[in-house]
């Protein structure tokens, strides 16, 4: 059993799942695009600048400048795991995608490497998008910022493998509402997103090292204000540490559910 939990055979086919996942999105790109794009900017425009004038400067910033670089991370994690809860459950359940590609040589891992491909897809998209508008509005202040798309990248991996152990455990799409009431919006919420942790109990801060979105928020920020140093490395070894011990599982829950 530990074998088949291991065992994952996935093939130069995910590329053809990749690409039929492509092609539906651009066909209606610019509603996807437009809808992620406005709710961030409305983040921005009515904390960032309306709450941000009545907040004093954090960590030495206005409020506006520390909010950005948070709205980012938070939108590349919603983008993938919205597509990799909803969308991955109606693929299989309603749509009947999944049953249909493992008919051709295409592998149920296949499948779920495909998934995963769009999910960081989905994040990076979204993420650099949330980037051209903070630029445009002044509040990026390092080129260290190229490197923001590759953390999306990585972050997005980390969502999509959350995001599908959950797809494989639950069996009716109402219990999605579950994982973002119970574990998107509190790490939304307590990831530094909109302020510092410090001023919240101890307990608390020490939760928040084991949010995946607090040590995203943490890279990206440092690399859009130009807060560098090897403490964001440990961020991204955090990540990926993470993304290793994860990386089975979706693969082998998902495996169970469809053939069950």
């Amino acid at each position: 059993m530990f074998r088949d939990f291991l065992k994952i055979d996935v093939s130069p086919l995910v590329w053809a799942v990749f690409r039929r996942h492509l092609i539906v999105f651009s066909r209606n790109w610019k509603v996807n695009i437009s809808f992620n794009f406005f709710e961030p900017l409305l983040y921005l425009v009515a904390l960032g600048i309306g709450l941000g004038a009545y907040v004093r400067p954090m960590e030495g910033l206005p409020y506006l400048n520390y909010l950005a670089p948070g709205l980012v991370a938070s939108s590349a994690m919603f983008a993938t795991a919205y597509e990799c809860t909803y969308g991955t459950f109606i693929r299989m359940e309603f749509q009947k995608t999944f049953q249909a590609m493992v008919s051709t040589p295409v592998s149920m891992d296949d499948v779920i490497a495909g998934e995963l491909l769009y999910g960081i897809f989905k994040s990076v998209v979204y993420g650099s998008v949330i980037i051209v508008v903070i630029t445009l509005l002044g509040l990026v202040k390092s080129p260290w910022v190229l490197l923001a798309p590759p953390v999306m990248a990585v972050a997005g991996l980390l969502f999509a493998l959350l995001s599908i152990v959950w797809t494989g455990l639950v069996p009716r799409i109402d219990n999605f509402n579950y994982f973002f009431s119970l574990i998107m919006t509190p790490l939304f919420l307590f990831s530094g997103v909109f302020f510092p942790l410090t001023g919240l109990p101890v307990l608390i801060q020490k939760a928040a090292w084991f949010s995946p979105l607090y040590h995203v928020v943490n890279l990206t920020r440092g690399l859009i204000l130009g807060q560098v140093g090897i403490w964001l490395v440990w961020e991204l070894l955090w990540i990926i540490a993470v993304v290793v011990l994860l990386f089975p599982f979706p693969f082998y829950l998902m495996r169970r559910l469809v053939i069950r």
